[in-house]
């Protein structure tokens, strides 16, 4: 029954709002449009505003949960035009609090002891609430002052309810209105799924921050507040309590001697090091999350709080990024569409010079402004709509890239409009590939990969000596047929095969611009190619 009357509340909000005309607008199946037009709202119902805002007051009249689906549709601008994605971008995850005593109810369950007896202090009043959770002040027996998030009640419930609904208009629409099937509206439910449920676990936010902060133990660029683990669980998160500015309260950073200009340095610094060092990033970056530390103008620092969200890159992808953004700047466009297609993210069988002049039409007139004027989110946002029009299938880790690289780029800008990220982030990226080809990076991917190498080294001496042998007797025996391979022809094969895929993981550890490598790899690539050319002409 409950379903029953959330299904009538999303119909009345789809017509309070006219959403029905957007279908209007595509091939529908005749008995549909048919409907449509009969149906009485369309005479007794006004249309009022553009479509991009009339979906966003949708959004906000269907509840929390459909807001906090608006607010990772907006980070899909691969997706939705740009007027939607800037209304959506808007949306604010806010709603009442719930009783303050069901607030310390549900803590003594979590805790399994009463609030006076876990905190010499607690404010009744909410310091935030939000869709998911609400946070209360507090102070500790011990004096320090902390932060309280308690999962909001029946959430859960909740939100598994609205997402089957979701998923049955998702089904609906993608049988009568095939034109939108390529929204994968499906796969961005399952995506929004996860991201929900995972933040209804505060201990997995809590180990989020936990790893953040060791990151970040040694710097002074960004500030993480300490989590007191025997007063937290899935359901409740006890923090310490930052006393910070407002990252977008321009006059309070100013008033306080901040130089802004530095400051939007370091942001930059803190997204493209949490990227490439430490492949592990805070990916709820919008400015409730993130404030300013007063106590040290004269060295800025960012402190952040809220780490339900975090994405992470394979060391591929970090490798594939990092190259793509370098080529871009260097207008390498072969060697961008190139990436796209050896990462895996393009069908192997893309016509790569298609997908360059692509590219090349997207890119071009970026590179008429300043550089100090061009954006890296903007640079990505086309980079993967275009792919996407070569059938990319959707990367959730790159959309969480997209999504982090929007928000701290706006932040920057917004703190000093003539950041020029370029400068900021190219040293990072420069460090980055030294280190992927030190000699310390080398030894401990070969300590990594020893176990499965140390399996194999007792069969290679006899591998080797039988490969040299094919090699330098190359003619098969007279009874060996040369369509029937022997053992030994099958071994000197593999062993040719080896050799070449160790020259091609050298040449990848070269990374394009090191050279100390490369004898090796070419010389070691010969001697596979000799050790297969032989084979095959046996």
């Amino acid at each position: 029954m409950k379903a029953i009357l959330r299904g009538l509340s999303i119909l009345r909000v789809i017509i309070r709002y006219r959403l029905d005309l957007l279908l209007l607008g595509y091939a529908l199946p005749l008995p549909v449009r048919l409907i449509l037009w009969c149906m009485p709202w369309r005479l007794l119902v006004r249309v009022r505003g553009p479509v991009s805002q009339r979906i966003r007051l949708a959004l906000i009249d269907l509840g929390p949960v459909f807001v906090k689906f608006g607010q990772l549709l907006s980070t899909r601008r691969d997706m939705l035009d740009d007027d939607l994605a800037e209304q959506l971008a808007t949306l604010l995850d806010k709603v009442p609090p719930f009783d303050s005593q069901e607030s310390k109810r549900l803590i003594e369950q979590a805790l399994k002891q009463s609030v006076t007896q876990a905190f010499a202090e607690f404010d009744d009043v909410p310091l935030a609430s939000a869709s998911v959770a609400q946070v209360h002040s507090a102070r500790l027996m011990t004096g320090e002052s902390v932060v309280v998030k308690i999962i909001r009640p029946g959430i859960k419930l909740t939100i598994e309810r609205d997402l089957r609904l979701m998923r049955l208009l998702a089904k609906w629409i993608n049988a009568t209105v095939p034109d939108l099937r390529r929204l994968r509206l499906q796969g961005v439910i399952d995506e929004y799924e996860k991201t929900i449920l995972d933040e209804l676990d505060l201990q997995r936010e809590a180990g989020n921050a936990s790893q953040l902060r060791r990151n970040f133990d040694n710097s002074n660029l960004l500030y993480i507040p300490k989590i007191y683990w025997d007063l937290s669980n899935p359901s409740v998160l006890v923090q310490e309590r930052i006393f910070g500015l407002h990252v977008n309260d321009i006059e309070a950073i100013e008033n306080a001697g901040i130089s802004r200009q530095e400051l939007a340095k370091r942001g930059v610094e803190i997204f493209f090091t949490q990227v490439f060092r430490d492949s592990f990033f805070h990916a709820d970056m919008h400015p409730g999350n993130i404030f300013v530390n007063p106590t040290i103008p004269h060295d800025p620092q960012y402190m952040a709080v809220d780490f339900g969200i975090v994405g992470s890159l394979t060391q591929e992808d970090q490798a594939y990024l990092a190259r793509i953004l370098l080529a871009f700047f260097n207008r390498d466009y072969r060697q961008i569409a190139q990436l796209h297609v050896d990462c895996g993210w393009l069908p192997a069988d893309t016509k790569v010079h298609e997908f360059e002049a692509a590219i090349r039409g997207v890119s071009e007139p970026i590179f008429s402004k300043p550089l100090a004027e061009i954006s890296f989110a903007q640079v990505l946002l086309g980079l993967f709509q275009t792919a996407r029009r070569f059938n990319m299938q959707v990367q959730p880790q790159l959309v969480l890239l997209q999504k982090t690289m929007l928000n701290i780029e706006g932040l920057g800008r917004q703190l000093y409009p003539q950041l020029n990220l370029w400068e900021t982030a190219q040293p990072i990226l420069e460090q980055w590939f030294k280190r992927q080809v030190s000699p310390k990076q080398v030894y401990l991917q070969l300590k990594q990969e020893w176990p499965d190498l140390a399996q194999q080294l007792p069969h290679l001496p006899g591998l080797i000596h039988d490969a040299l042998q094919q090699t330098s007797n190359p003619l098969p025996p007279p009874h060996v047929s040369k369509n029937v391979p022997n053992g030994k022809g099958h071994w000197s094969g593999l062993i040719g095969l080896v050799l070449v895929i160790g020259a091609a993981v050298l040449q990848r550890i070269a990374l394009s611009d090191q050279v100390w490598v490369a004898p090796a790899s070419v010389l070691l690539g010969l001697v596979g190619i000799l050790v297969l050319w032989n084979r095959g002409n046996r």
